[in-house]
């Protein structure tokens, strides 16, 4: 079955004009330029690319965990561009989850103790961390798993204590970063099928970074960057058919980067 979803709401995450320049002594290298994108809730939205085409890049900047040398970035209608260090934790805390090819967990640590670990920096411990773990072991099939440690699990199932991870902050938008690389063909269908009901159920917003090309039916949106730029953006069909993404939800004759901002955060 294709996770197959036309978005109407507001995004959640919008970046304008965004570049990225890395410096190395007097070699400087354009990773981003000028890149426009917004990302609505229930939407599942794919990035592809060749290497180096600034995929990480951008899904770093749409989680704060990395600066653009310019442009600006919205979080839930709140532009964060110009925010300081010392801020710039609470948004990522409140409102991204991140989902990384190496699946990130402690290994000390079982994975019911990784959730409550996540859930231990909201401020949520004791009993209603316990229980808020056990839910969302459950949400993600792992119940039987809770007291493993994750070289008792399977590559699969560490995914899945990584997506239950993201999920303890109750993240309106996931950022997955090649989550299906590690994984066979089966665990990435299943692991895909997982964040695809995930948005369309919990009205989340997922991106997912991803060169599998076994998983790209599964997405609501398919955005292609090359050097650096937007090349390419189209909504995937039930049909399985890719056409022009029109940010209305209608396909038109040729794709545009004009960014349509939620009222409270227009330009």
């Amino acid at each position: 079955m294709r996770c197959t979803n036309l978005i109407q709401t507001e995004a959640v995450l919008a970046v304008q004009g965004v570049s990225k320049t890395y410096s190395s002594g007097a070699v400087a290298t354009r990773a981003l330029n000028e890149v426009s994108l917004e990302v609505r809730r229930g939407e599942v939205l794919f990035l592809v690319g060749p290497s180096g085409s600034g995929k990480t890049t951008l899904l770093s900047i749409m989680g704060c965990l990395l600066r653009p040398s310019s442009g600006r970035v919205w979080i839930a209608g709140q532009d964060v561009t110009g925010w300081t260090e010392k801020r710039l934790p609470a948004i990522r805390l409140r409102h991204i989850g991140f989902v990384f090819q190496a699946f990130n967990l402690f290994p000390n640590l079982t994975a019911s103790e990784n959730i409550r670990l996540a859930l231990d920096l909201k401020g949520i411990r004791g009993s209603a961390a316990q229980q808020r773990a056990a839910q969302l072991l459950e949400t993600v099939g792992l119940t039987a798993q809770a007291k493993r440690f994750p070289a008792d699990l399977s590559g699969g199932q560490k995914q899945r204590v990584a997506i239950a991870r993201a999920l303890a902050a109750d993240a309106s938008v996931i950022l997955a970063d090649e989550p299906t690389a590690a994984l066979d063909s089966q665990n990435g269908l299943s692991l895909i099928r997982l964040l695809c009901d995930l948005a369309h159920t919990n009205d989340r917003a997922v991106v997912v970074v991803t060169h599998d090309s076994r998983v790209m039916e599964y997405a609501d949106r398919i955005v292609r960057l090359e050097d650096g730029s937007i090349v390419d953006s189209s909504v995937v069909r039930s049909s399985g058919v890719h056409l022009p993404f029109a940010h209305s939800g209608e396909p038109k004759a040729q794709f545009s980067s004009q960014l349509h901002l939620p009222s409270e955060v227009a330009i």
